[in-house]
């Protein structure tokens, strides 16, 4: 696994090669089939590590949080970051599984990444819980349009790759997005 994770971060799911895989740690063809039928369920057992690990972290983090909506946010994306700081591997993984799956591989994809999609959405109840939602939207209404902004910011980058400094870029434009999301762009004054 600790191969193919290398392969996969660096050059991606595409350009990736079960007979690389075996070189870096001298490994035997062999020994890869005897787990994995096909260099897909090699890459998708990557993807199912990476958002398990990442899920857990982001779980055991939110537990700690305290504060208002936007300490939590922090706290979340704190917990995001961190966890590519400390596993830097994982972050191409994560990115191509998110952004540019393979197509024949989406379903799968979808899968073992539904723990952490459910734990987001699960986050984002938590946050919606204590503030009043304008009368004609609705707590799915808000879900809904957090996916729709993901999926706005995810086609950014979409035709290249994505790495240090713009990931960092990426996830501050989901946090912002977020923010906007909830409180909207318009200063609101009081009325007389």
């Amino acid at each position: 696994m600790d191969s193919a994770i290398a392969e996969f971060s660096e050059k991606g799911y595409g350009a990736s090669s079960i007979n690389a895989i075996c070189g870096l740690q001298g490994l035997s063809k062999g020994i890869i089939y005897h787990y994995f039928d096909t260099k897909d369920e090699l890459f998708l057992a990557c993807v199912e590590e990476c958002f398990s690990l990442l899920t857990e972290r982001i779980r055991e983090k939110m537990k700690e949080a305290e504060g208002g909506v936007e300490t939590q946010l922090e706290i979340y994306f704190r917990a995001r970051m961190d966890f590519f700081s400390k596993f830097p591997l994982y972050q191409r993984i994560f990115c191509e599984a998110v952004i540019t799956p393979p197509e024949h591989l989406q379903t799968e994809i979808e899968k073992r990444k539904g723990e952490f999609d459910a734990l987001n959405i699960q986050i984002l109840e938590q946050l919606l819980a204590p503030v009043v939602l304008r009368p004609h939207i609705s707590k799915t209404d808000v879900i809904e349009t957090f996916r729709q902004f993901q999926d706005f910011i995810n086609i950014r980058y979409q035709n290249r790759g994505i790495s240090g400094r713009e990931f960092e870029l990426r996830e501050e434009r989901c946090k912002k997005a977020i923010d906007i999301m909830l409180y909207g762009i318009v200063e609101r004054k009081e009325r007389d």
